[in-house]
C-alpha cells in the first residue's frame, strides 16, 4: 500500500502536569530528514523523539514541534527582600513627587522581575511518558493522513500502467509485421543491387542476421515480466524507489522497441508508453 511523503498531524493535550500540542508534517524528499522543535525545559527528549519518528517513516523532510501552554514547575520560589525595599523606597518617592496618597502594593512589588523568582530547573523526566504517548497518537493521525493521499496517488499510477500496457499490447500485435517489413525491404535491397540470379542462401543468412537485430520479442518478454513485477513489489512496504527502478529498466526497452521500430503504429505506441512512464516515475516521488 503506498504512504504520500506528504503528512499532516496535530494533537492537542490538556493534562494536570503538562498542556500543549504536537504538531507533525512532512514534505517530498529522498532520504528522511528530520527537524524537530522542543520547548527549553523539554530539550532532552529530542534523541528519543527521532528514533520513535524514524522507527514509523522512511523518507520526507519530517517537521515535529512540542508547544507548551502549561506545564507543571517545581515550588521553590526566592524573594528578594532587599530588592523589595529598594523598590518600594523609590516608587514612594516618585508617589509622593508626583503628589499621590497610594503606596506601591505588594502586587506591584512582586510584579517586578528579581524581587520573585522561581526555580526554572524542571525534571523533564516525568514528562517523558506522556509526551511519548501523545507523540503516538499524532503519528497514528499523521500515517492515516498519508495513506488517505496515498490511495490518490496509487490509482494515478495504476491508470498509466493500464496506458503502458495499452501500448505495449499494441506493439505485441506489430511484432510479426515487423518481421515480415524486414524481410519484404532486404529482398528489395537485394533485387535492386544485385543481379539476377544472386545466391539466395546468402540472402536467407543476412535476412537471419537482420532479424535478429531488429526483432521486438525480446524486450516484449521483458516488458510483461517487468509489469508483472512492478504489480508484485508495489504491495511491499516504502516500494518507491525500486519502483523507480525498474521504470528505468522499462523505459530502457522501450526505447529499444522504438530505436527497432519501422512501422507508425508502433512509434505512436511506444510515446504513449514513454509518456505513461514518465507520468508514473513522476508520481513515484510523491510516495515513501
Amino acid at each position: 500500500m503506498f504512504k504520500s511523503m506528504t503528512g499532516f498531524a496535530r494533537e492537542e493535550f490538556d493534562e494536570e502536569i503538562l498542556a500543549g500540542t504536537i504538531q507533525i508534517k512532512s514534505y517530498n524528499n529522498r532520504y528522511l530528514d528530520l527537524a524537530i522543535s522542543l520547548p527549553s525545559q523539554l530539550a532532552g527528549f529530542e534523541p528519543r523523539l527521532q528514533a520513535l519518528l524514524a522507527s514509523k517513516i522512511r523518507r520526507g523532510k519530517v517537521e515535529y514541534s512540542l508547544r507548551i501552554k502549561k506545564i507543571e514547575k517545581p515550588a521553590a520560589v526566592r524573594a528578594d527582600s532587599d530588592a523589595a525595599k529598594a523598590l518600594y523606597a523609590a516608587l514612594s518617592q516618585i508617589a509622593g513627587e508626583l503628589g499621590l496618597a497610594e503606596k506601591p502594593s505588594l502586587a506591584t512589588l512582586s510584579s517586578f522581575e528579581g524581587v520573585i523568582s522561581f526555580d526554572k530547573e524542571v525534571d523533564s523526566e516525568k514528562f517523558w511518558s506522556l509526551v511519548e504517548a501523545r507523540s503516538l497518537s499524532a503519528l497514528l493521525a499523521f500515517e492515516k493522513s498519508r495513506l488517505v493521499e496515498g490511495e490518490a496517488t496509487s490509482r494515478t499510477i495504476d491508470a498509466e500502467l493500464e496506458r503502458f500496457e495499452a501500448g505495449l499490447a499494441t506493439v505485441q500485435t506489430k511484432a510479426a509485421e515487423i518481421d515480415t517489413t524486414v524481410q519484404t525491404q532486404l529482398k528489395a535491397r537485394f533485387d535492386e543491387i544485385l543481379p539476377k540470379g544472386y545466391d539466395e542462401t546468402r540472402m536467407l543468412q543476412e535476412l537471419a542476421v537482420q532479424l535478429v537485430r531488429l526483432s521486438i520479442s525480446e524486450e516484449v518478454s521483458r516488458l510483461k515480466a517487468h509489469i508483472e513485477a512492478f504489480k508484485t513489489i508495489r504491495l511491499d512496504d516504502a516500494p518507491s524507489k525500486r519502483l523507480d527502478f525498474l521504470c528505468q529498466e522499462m523505459n530502457r526497452e522501450t526505447n529499444t522497441i522504438g530505436s527497432k521500430n519501422m512501422l507508425i503504429p508502433v512509434a505512436h505506441a511506444v510515446v504513449e508508453m514513454k509518456d505513461a512512464l514518465e507520468n508514473i516515475r513522476e508520481q513515484l516521488r510523491n510516495i515513501e
